[in-house]
C-alpha cells in the first residue's frame, strides 16, 4: 500500500510492505505491534483519549519508517525530520493509519464456516 502526502510543501511517499515491521525493529529496537497497540489504546480516531500513553516518538518512528519503505534513501530520523519546517503529526498520522494497520489485516477470506 503506497500514498503521497504534501507536507510542508514537499511530496512524501509513503509504503507498507511486508518489511514494514521488521525494518522498524532493525531501526529501533523495539517492536512495531506493541508499539502500535499502545498507540491504539492512546488515540481514538482523531481523538486523544489517554495523554498519558500517547507516545510521541513511537508516531514519529512509525511514520518515518513508513517513508523510508517508499525511499531507502531517505535520512535517519531526526536529520530526515529537521528537513521539515512544519510536520503536522496530527494531520499525517490519519492519513497513514490504514498503512500501520494493513500488516496486521489478513486480506484471505476465512474458511471456517
Amino acid at each position: 500500500m503506497e500514498k503521497i502526502l504534501t507536507i510542508d510543501g514537499r511530496q512524501v511517499k509513503f509504503k507498507s510492505t511486508g518489511a514494514f515491521l521488521l525494518r522498524y525493529k532493525a531501526q529501533f529496537c523495539r517492536d512495531a505491534l506493541q508499539d502500535i497497540f499502545k498507540l491504539q489504546a492512546a488515540i481514538d480516531g482523531n481523538q486523544i483519549k489517554d495523554i498519558d500513553a500517547l507516545n510521541l516518538e513511537a508516531i514519529y518512528d512509525l511514520v518515518w519508517t513508513l517513508a523510508k519503505t517508499a525511499d531507502p534513501t531517505i535520512k535517519p530520523p531526526m536529520e530526515w525530520l529537521d528537513e521539515f519546517s512544519e510536520f503536522p503529526l496530527m494531520d499525517i498520522v490519519p492519513e497513514v493509519t490504514d498503512m500501520i494497520f494493513s500488516c496486521m489485516t489478513s486480506t484471505v477470506p476465512s474458511k471456517k464456516k
